[in-house]
């Protein structure tokens, strides 16, 4: 059997819960990716190495998403918007980046908190995962990855 490797070609189902057992995130169909090719957070990537089609697995990721920042709490004026913001709704804002998501906390008559971690940021995850195919064909035994052929 292959196994996964950088560069692998991979098809998988998954799912995220958080430790309360709630349901964050799944495939309805599978999902293809490249083992190297951003689609999954590196340390997810990591999980998956050497496991083969066929393979069933769950992991438990403290801090999946990464830690929870004070500093990316940040206050507005209650007039900057133009309605009114409710706590949970997810805005956009704009950045010298470009637009970066952030989660409305708490409204009151003057300001609005807004959190710009990532809404998972601090949480323990369970991924769950089954390898439906692993493709190294496009890879040459010492590990280079071909991307053209001639």
């Amino acid at each position: 059997m292959t196994a996964i490797q950088s560069g692998s070609r991979v098809t998988l189902t998954f799912a995220l819960h958080l430790e309360s057992g709630e349901l964050v995130d799944e495939t309805t169909q599978p999902a293809s990716f490249e083992v190297g090719d951003g689609k999954l957070l590196p340390h997810f990537e990591q999980l998956l190495e050497g496991l083969e089609a066929g393979a069933k697995r769950s992991f438990v990721i403290e801090e999946a998403f990464g830690v929870h920042n004070p500093k990316n709490l940040q206050f507005f004026s209650l007039n900057s918007f133009e309605e009114a913001p409710e706590p949970g709704l997810v805005m956009n804002f704009s950045s010298p980046s470009g637009d970066l998501p952030g989660v409305i906390n708490s409204v009151t008559n003057e300001q609005v908190e807004v959190d710009f971690n990532h809404p998972l940021a601090g949480k323990t995850i369970l991924f769950s995962v089954e390898i439906l195919d692993v493709d190294n064909s496009r890879q040459t035994s010492n590990g280079i990855n071909i991307r053209n052929e001639i």
